[in-house]
């Protein structure tokens, strides 16, 4: 039996979420079993387990989470018998089976979705990185390298507006980045980008078109969708793209067809657990070479036990001041730097 959280319904975090014994779940072929030693939870998590999202939930019980960090205990039919003791990140982990997640002292995994993670790095900053980073770089890169361009990063502060600015300076983009107030500002620039706007500036855009002599940003790589989309055809060149990947605060936006149409504006959204394989492939390629480089820098953890996971989901509801929330599932603090 393993130790692990999860939920039978949907609703309010402490009214759902149950804390207690599961059997250990078994690799089938082209899967990996996971000791996960730390979880990372997503808005994603929290607005399936409350219901926002609209969707029903994929099994009548759910242990919440896709990502995660950990070894491999066991491995499936088809995966090569030297990745057991292999250090793993671990994105998707829904993938394998519904309903199944990274809040557990294991889960089985599909082989491709647990990746090398370095001996330099912890299993907490493993833990947040599936959604994050892989959001981050289909943001920035889906449509090919950016160099030369000038990216907007909204919520640059954010676990992957973070991330988002890394990998667009990486690709050597010029980025800048907005952020609500002195302390997010500060993360974004450390971060590398080259100018950081607040958005709740009246003069938001006008400063953007500035710094661009007018002809306004190639790309941005947008976290609420609905809320920005007025200042964003404002900012946008010719030709540019939105990438969104979230609309939280206006759920079900009214779009002007012909604002984007005058501009031709492409719009991509972005949603992790709809990509494709070699997408994700592509992702994951770029995000462990840097990784192994010891080039990304990333979020600040905020850590919880596994016994507060409902706390955990508190915090990301209400806001976690841009630091990645992570479930402590190893029952002890060293293992966790193991």
């Amino acid at each position: 039996m393993m130790r692990a959280a999860w939920y039978e319904r949907m609703g309010k975090p402490a009214e759902v979420i149950t804390i207690g014994e599961l059997p250990i779940p078994a690799p089938q072929a082209n899967q990996v079993l996971v000791r996960i030693m730390a979880s990372g939870a997503n808005p994603h998590d929290t607005k399936s387990r409350s219901g926002w999202s609209g969707r029903a939930m994929p099994a009548a019980r759910v242990i919440p989470h896709a990502d995660g960090a950990g070894w491999i205990e066991r491995v499936g039919p088809g995966v090569a018998a030297e990745r057991v003791g292999e250090r793993v990140w671990v994105f998707r982990a829904d993938a394998a089976r519904p309903g199944g997640g990274t809040a557990a002292q294991y889960a089985a995994v599909n082989a491709a979705h647990a990746v090398p993670l370095p001996n330099d790095l912890d299993f907490v900053t493993g833990a947040g990185l599936g959604v994050p980073a892989i959001t981050a770089h289909t943001a920035v890169l889906r449509d090919g390298p950016v160099s030369g361009q000038t990216v907007l990063v909204h919520g640059g502060a954010g676990a992957v507006g973070q991330y988002a600015i890394q990998f667009a300076r990486w690709s050597g983009a010029r980025v800048f980045a907005s952020a609500s107030t002195p302390a997010k500002r500060v993360v974004a620039e450390a971060c590398g980008a080259d100018a950081v706007f607040d958005y709740r500036s009246p003069d938001f855009a006008k400063q953007v078109l500035e710094m661009t002599e007018g002809r306004g940003v190639d790309r941005i790589v947008e976290v609420d969708f609905g809320a920005n989309l007025e200042t964003g055809l404002k900012v946008i060149a010719m030709n540019g793209i939105i990438a969104s990947y979230s609309s939280t605060r206006v759920r079900k936006p009214v779009v002007d067809y012909y604002a984007l149409a005058t501009k031709g504006i492409t719009l991509h959204v972005v949603q992790g657990r709809h990509l494709s394989e070699d997408r994700r492939a592509h992702a994951v390629r770029d995000i462990s070479a840097l990784l192994w480089r010891q080039q990304l820098r990333h979020p600040e953890p905020v850590v919880f036990p596994i016994e507060q996971t409902a706390a955990a989901h508190e915090l990301l509801e209400n806001g976690s001041d841009g630091k990645k929330v992570i479930i402590a599932v190893a029952e002890d603090a060293a293992a966790l730097a193991a």
